[in-house]
């Protein structure tokens, strides 16, 4: 601002040593080739002169801080309300997804209503009287630290918070509020699996699909010393959660001369020295896929756990923690390998550390 722009009778030498204190020059000269025209006198809003004007400022105020509290509570409505696919027309957007389209109206509502009742207290209540201080040095002496309290009690005192209670209590509601929708949204974080980690799609009379061509197997499409990998009937690669499934009911066939198996309870749970695995490595997860025909031991390609499928799947060598799973199997009517159930213990890997 020059000082064109300020009246003459703003500009006089007094007024401005007065507002600036020491170091205030009024007039130029060689020293100090630049006047200090001062400050213009302080214009008073009328809500500082009205009562009635101020407690309306306030009530407007609240009103936006309890929209956004309002819409807050919205936002949380919506996301459990709202289906995820659903889908509407919104003009002049066009077909836009409901849950997408309400989560952001709420949550854009509710920021703005925070913003605008703070900047609204701001410019209608809170003091606005120009105060023009001098330059320190960076560090502070005590009687600046002292000062420094003092102007923030005075700010807190003048920005009426202790005083009106009513924009206290609605700014503290909003700004307690509005967090939970980033709560709510961890919910994003996918279902909670609940117990879908201790099942698979294997039960009672579901058949052992070649993973390779898709056809059940029969008994005699095993041969000593092979290894076939089968997945449940009636899951498809096409099917939306099929890597999920997969990843739990993926099966390892061998098939070993009944003499040759050491665990009698994996003898007993096989068919004619037929004996299924969880294709999952308890270490870390990853498909087994090598099988030594002489040892009769399945390795895993990623760190080298070795198991015996004679003794059980036991481990005996690397980084995994515990057996491979056993599926029971037997044979239905039709002559088909079928399950008789669903393994018994968790498949993959560290599992107790899951819960």
């Amino acid at each position: 601002m020059s000082s064109q722009d300020i009246p003459e009778e703003n500009l006089p030498a007094e007024r401005a040593a007065h507002e600036h204190g020491r170091g205030a020059v009024s007039v130029a000269d060689e020293r100090h080739p630049f006047a200090d025209p001062g400050l213009p006198p302080h214009e008073h809003r009328i809500q500082d002169v009205d009562e009635r004007a101020a407690k309306r400022s306030e009530r407007t105020v609240a009103l936006l801080f309890t929209v956004s509290m309002l819409a807050t509570i919205g936002f949380i409505a919506s996301y459990v309300a709202i289906p995820v696919e659903k889908i509407v027309y919104v003009f002049p957007i066009g077909h836009i997804n409901a849950l997408n389209f309400a989560l952001g109206l709420t949550l854009g509502v509710a920021l703005f209503a925070i913003g605008a009742g703070a900047v609204h207290w701001a410019r209608t209540l809170m003091s606005d009287v120009e105060v023009a201080d001098e330059r320190h040095p960076i560090e502070a002496s005590p009687e600046t630290r002292a000062k420094v309290h003092a102007d923030f009690k005075q700010g807190a005192k003048e920005s009426g918070i202790g005083r009106r209670k009513l924009i206290r209590n609605t700014m503290l509601g909003a700004l307690t509020l509005v967090p939970l929708t980033g709560v709510v949204l961890l919910r994003d974080l996918g279902p909670l699996p609940g117990t879908s980690l201790r099942h698979t799609l294997w039960a009672k009379g579901k058949r052992l699909v070649n993973m390779n061509t898709n056809l059940p197997l029969r008994p005699e499409d095993v041969a000593v010393g092979s290894l076939t990998f089968a997945m449940p009937d009636g899951l498809k690669e096409a099917d939306e959660n099929f890597q999920t499934e997969i990843a739990k009911a993926a099966l390892m066939i061998v098939r070993l001369e009944p003499r040759d198996i050491k665990d009698k309870r994996e003898l007993d749970w096989g068919h004619e020295g037929i004996i299924a695995f969880s294709k999952i490595c308890t270490h870390v997860g990853c498909p087994i896929s090598l099988y030594e025909q002489q040892t009769h031991h399945a390795l895993c390609p990623c760190h080298q756990s070795t198991f015996d499928l004679s003794d059980g799947a036991r481990v005996i060598f690397g980084p995994a923690g515990h057996a491979l799973p056993q599926l029971r199997i037997g044979v239905d009517s039709e002559g088909y390998l079928q399950a008789l159930g669903d393994f018994e213990e968790p498949v993959g890997p560290a599992f107790w550390e899951r819960g």
